[in-house]
């Protein structure tokens, strides 16, 4: 960040850098540098084209219709959206396995990096911040690229209650992804968040575990508890268990909302380029029943259910 001064509470502030046409990079590893006690998180999007052409702006995505004093507002990108990499919580440095990277400029779709803060409390006039992320990249050719997914929710808990949040969709492209990181987010309401790969059969649907975290821990990416491969026709599912101890609805969803339910899937494929399908998002609440769901699951797999 350009030593920015976050003026108000749940600010979201941008700040691009345009990556070279002329060369491929590979980013190979993430190094934060922040503080849960000034930045809540942190994400790194690649984008074909920035939200804007100036060096910062306010980026609460469209849940946010109020208009900055200080800061312009625009998307994180106006083009090209895509994840790359997310921190909070003081979770530490990330290395990508051997011979994986993140093509950048060059060829790839994308052409900007932008970093996005997200601050929950104002700072007193006259502070700024500088938080950020060293990026490790070489211009050597990776036979494996890496990509992200990312499983989220919209939809309320009501007040005084336990509410499960969950989502799933169904990978369409004709492609083979290696799962190797996930991290969890919510805000903190959040109690336990998972992730789930289902294969789909005559047989009935078979479940196996990625990844399970309590979201007040450091959120960074941790191992995946299952490597196994995933083709087309397989599902990606997620689930949120979220406590309200609060006497007020409170919803859940993206940018600018009081809570979020989020399940990030970091995964490489070889010798090809990432999935197109960047985002799964599933809003309100589920109404259908999966065949052989652990933690009871009712979620209707997306063929049929409505998903963003």
């Amino acid at each position: 960040m350009p030593n920015v001064w976050p003026h108000k509470d749940e600010l979201y502030l941008c700040t691009p850098i345009r990556i070279s046409p002329k060369a491929n990079f590979n980013i190979v590893g993430f190094e934060p540098k922040a503080s849960m006690h000034t930045a809540h998180h942190m994400l790194i999007y690649g984008c074909a084209a920035p939200g804007s052409n100036g060096s910062v702006w306010s980026c609460g995505e469209m849940q946010n219709n109020d208009q900055d004093r200080v800061y312009p507002s625009a998307n994180p990108c106006r083009s090209g959206s895509q994840i790359v990499y997310a921190w909070a919580r003081d979770a530490p440095s990330l290395t990508l396995p051997k011979d994986v990277g993140f093509l950048v400029g060059g060829k790839s779709p994308i052409k900007y990096l932008v970093l996005q803060v997200h601050y929950m409390h104002k700072f007193p006039k006259g502070t700024t911040d500088d938080s950020g992320v060293y990026l490790k990249y070489t211009k050597r050719r990776m036979p494996r690229q890496a990509g992200v997914i990312l499983l989220g929710t919209g939809g309320y808990i009501p007040p005084n209650s336990v509410e499960h949040m969950e989502t799933a969709c169904t990978l369409d492209e004709d492609k083979v992804i290696h799962p190797f990181a996930f991290r969890t987010h919510t805000h903190s309401l959040g109690k336990v968040v998972s992730g789930f790969a289902v294969r789909r059969s005559e047989r009935g649907d078979s479940w196996s575990l990625i990844g399970k975290k309590d979201p007040q821990l450091p959120q960074m990416f941790y191992p995946v508890a299952d490597s196994t491969p995933l083709a087309k026709g397989d599902v990606l599912a997620a689930r949120c268990t979220m406590e309200n101890n609060q006497g007020r609805h409170v919803k859940i969803g993206s940018t600018n909302n009081d809570e979020m339910c989020n399940f990030y899937l970091m995964y490489w494929v070889e010798k090809d380029a990432p999935l197109k399908k960047k985002y799964c998002f599933t809003d309100g609440p589920p109404y259908y029943y999966w065949e052989n769901a652990p933690e009871g699951f009712n979620l209707i797999p997306d063929r049929e259910a409505s998903t963003l």
